[in-house]
């Protein structure tokens, strides 16, 4: 009969050392996961802070062009549609960073406002680069036309999804609510360009600049935090 040798067993000490290494580079791997996702978002969150800086100073561009304080010239019509396009940058930044908290309303916020935001560009597309090479007459019978319904719709959408976005933000918490009203105070007279002062809606533009360059200013500075 073949006689068994008994298995040496491992000393208790060596199986919980060997258990601890391997918790211990587990928890490593886990660290070091988090930080490079944390890295992009920061990224991600800056350049959206530096987004809503250019849109900040292109809408101050066009207050001061409209307010004839700079000359109108081909370069100042060309930016005034482009201050809606960083303020899209922004407006993702800080749906990602704090609006997706108000759950389902935060985000059919986010679209609404996302999607009038866009719609604003052709706005501003028209306005300036178009209108303003054609006589009175002729855009006074485009606005009779489509056209017309086109900018109307898109100035109330532009309304409703800036008011649906603030409220959104002011759900989630954590957006500091001065600027969040500034916003959206100064969002009403460029909706309502068509039935304002000039001066309203000069003012309006100054404001919303204001209020831009403020959560863009906040958003900078919150990244790292906003990241874990």
């Amino acid at each position: 009969m073949l006689a068994r040798t008994a298995e040496p067993r491992r000393p208790q000490s060596l199986i919980s050392l060997r258990s601890s290494a391997e918790e211990l580079q587990h928890e490593e791997n886990s660290t070091i996961v988090q930080s490079s996702a944390a890295v992009p978002s920061v990224t991600l969150y800056r350049l959206a802070a530096v987004a809503g800086v250019g849109s900040a100073l292109i809408l101050l561009v066009n207050a001061a062009k409209r307010s004839s304080l700079i000359a109108t010239t081909d370069l100042t019509q060309l930016l005034a549609p482009v201050a809606e396009i960083l303020a899209l940058g922004l407006v993702v930044g800080l749906f990602l960073a704090f609006g997706r908290r108000a759950g389902l309303f935060g985000t059919m916020a986010f679209v609404i406002n996302f999607v009038a935001l866009a719609s604003l560009v052709g706005v501003e597309v028209v306005i300036n680069l178009v209108f303003s090479k054609l006589p009175l007459t002729t855009i006074i019978d485009l606005r009779a036309g489509p056209l017309g319904l086109a900018l109307v719709v898109s100035s109330v959408l532009f309304l409703l999804g800036t008011l649906a976005f603030v409220i959104s933000l002011v759900v989630a918490r954590g957006v500091p609510r001065i600027p969040l009203a500034l916003y959206f105070i100064g969002a009403v007279p460029i909706a309502l360009r068509a039935f304002v002062p000039e001066w309203a809606l000069d003012l309006g533009l100054v404001t919303l600049a204001a209020a831009i360059a403020w959560l863009a200013g906040w958003l900078w500075m919150r990244a790292p935090i906003t990241s874990r």
